[in-house]
């Protein structure tokens, strides 16, 4: 049975202060054999960055996500810079936009987006993007930049954005929402979506799939969406499993034996 790679998981998060070291040791045998930290702030990432150095199969990456941009001044992006010239670095993000709240004014996150977005085409490094209830304009600073590669996060738009971000080569990252009943445009969308363009994770400790909804997430979860997209997708979970490792490798350039 080929092993789960959760591409996107926030281990630095203070949720798991009181149980970190046992529960990232843990992972192997509950089938979990890689994980991506994902940095959200400059401080994130660089616990994210120390998390990596202290567990062989677990990789970072380095960014600003748009609620803490403020955070960002030439300095901050410098700092992101070198996160990024690490070895176990295998992204920038998540970066990207959210009009959900209104902390931040657009104007201050799309200038901040697009900082980062020309630090991927300076690094090479491919990209995780937040993107939440500000499709058009992501896509749109998205295709200003063809260069620049990586993941939607989280996707919550319908099969019509779904098709915009993967005709740009972007892969699509689903994970406990899918499970959720009120999750309609997100599952046409994974319906649509091609596996071989689909990647799993769990957002950790955030967003809980059915039936663990509420609780504390962790990159072992991802089963369940795994039995999700089997079903919805008339194939087997071996198959999901295959598919979503091989494509988690490529997307983070990483090597998949």
């Amino acid at each position: 049975m080929k092993a789960i790679f959760d591409t996107h998981v926030h281990y630095d998060d203070e949720a798991f202060d009181e149980d970190r070291d046992e529960l990232i040791k843990s992972l192997a045998e509950r089938g979990v054999a890689k994980a991506v930290d994902v940095g959200a702030s400059i401080s994130s990432s660089r616990r994210a960055r120390d998390i990596a150095a202290a567990y062989p199969d677990i990789f970072f990456s380095a960014g600003v996500h748009p609620e803490d941009v403020p955070e960002l001044e030439k300095a901050g992006l410098d700092e992101i810079r070198q996160l990024l010239k690490e070895e176990k670095c295998v992204a920038l993000g998540e970066i990207g936009l959210d009009y959900h709240w209104k902390d931040v004014a657009p104007e201050l996150q799309k200038h901040w987006f697009e900082e980062q977005l020309k630090l991927a085409e300076e690094s090479g490094k491919p990209v995780i993007i937040h993107s939440r209830e500000a499709a058009r304009d992501t896509a749109d600073m998205l295709h200003a930049h063809p260069a620049v590669k990586g993941v939607i996060h989280c996707f919550s738009y319908g099969r019509e954005m779904a098709r915009e971000f993967l005709d740009m080569g972007y892969y699509i990252g689903i994970g406990g929402v899918l499970t959720y009943k009120n999750a309609k445009k997100l599952v046409k969308a994974a319906m649509d979506t091609p596996m071989e363009r689909i990647v799993l994770e769990t957002d950790g400790p955030y967003l809980s799939p059915e039936p663990r909804r509420g609780k504390r997430n962790d990159s072992a979860n991802i089963i369940y969406v795994i039995v999700k997209l089997a079903q919805l997708k008339g194939i087997s979970e071996e198959e999901v499993r295959a598919a979503a490792w091989e494509n988690a490798h490529r997307l983070y350039g990483l090597s998949a034996s």
